[in-house]
């Protein structure tokens, strides 16, 4: 089993780096790291041009949040997917095991989340395995 973690080093993925971390450490398993991002177009020159780019921003963005897990004794799996970063968590999680997966939020109301599409919004429909939401905290948003 693992604990999988969407993590793209924005403000609310903070929060929910430090909550994998700690159901890693508690039940000893591993954390897999996700950045999911779907390039747009599908075809060409370009479209594997900004695939790579946005793979290179990936391994960037969970760099920070492996060095903090391995700090804390926690193994680490990268998983940087071309896939919207709903549908990236669901597919790691299988592959993986996951117990639980991890987002952040970003703050927002739960009817502008569900208006915009958030992850933490989708996951709750698409995951069949437990969602924790972690709240960015005290920040006003």
């Amino acid at each position: 089993m693992s604990i999988v973690l969407g993590y793209d080093e924005s403000p609310g993925s903070r929060p929910a780096l430090a909550m994998a971390i700690s159901l890693a450490e508690r039940y000893e398993e591993p954390l897999v790291l996700v950045y999911g991002v779907e390039p747009p177009g599908g075809v060409g020159e370009e479209f594997q041009a900004h695939q790579r780019a946005l793979a290179e921003l990936g391994r960037t963005a969970v760099a920070h949040a492996v060095g903090e897990a391995e700090q804390a004794g926690v193994a680490t799996v990268v998983e940087v997917l071309s896939e919207k970063p709903a549908q990236a968590l669901v597919d790691a999680a299988h592959r993986h095991d996951g117990r639980v997966i991890v987002v952040g939020t970003r703050g927002e109301s739960p009817l502008r989340g569900a208006f915009l599409g958030s992850v933490s919004h989708k996951m709750l429909h698409l995951s069949d395995r437990p969602v924790l939401c972690v709240p960015v905290g005290g920040e006003d948003h």
